[in-house]
């Protein structure tokens, strides 16, 4: 149990810069969008996405990016709530006895 606090912090760093990317990949998608230049495919956005949805329905908020897309607002509230009942039940583990 002594490392594990340790694995839990690097899996908050972890998901900041995931959460950050995807942010990003969304802006620049955006900027690309634009400037009618070549578009980073759908698929990728959905795949990062699904790693970090906090970060890509940041993006999407921030920069009206994909907003009239009901897949892009279903599938990144599906991995939001399934990631966070992920980190209750981690939690409520290791945390709450």
């Amino acid at each position: 149990m002594e490392g594990l606090p340790i694995l839990i912090y690097l899996n908050y760093i972890l998901l900041a810069i995931l959460n950050s990317m995807s942010c990003c990949l969304f802006a620049v998608d955006k900027h690309r969008s634009r400037k009618k230049r070549w578009r980073i495919p759908e698929k990728t956005l959905l795949f990062y996405a699904t790693l970090a949805p906090l970060g890509a329905l940041l993006g999407m908020i921030i920069f009206r990016h994909k907003i009239r897309k009901p897949k892009f607002f279903l599938w990144i509230g599906f991995c939001l709530c399934i990631q966070l009942g992920l980190f209750y039940g981690l939690y409520s583990c290791f945390y709450l006895q």
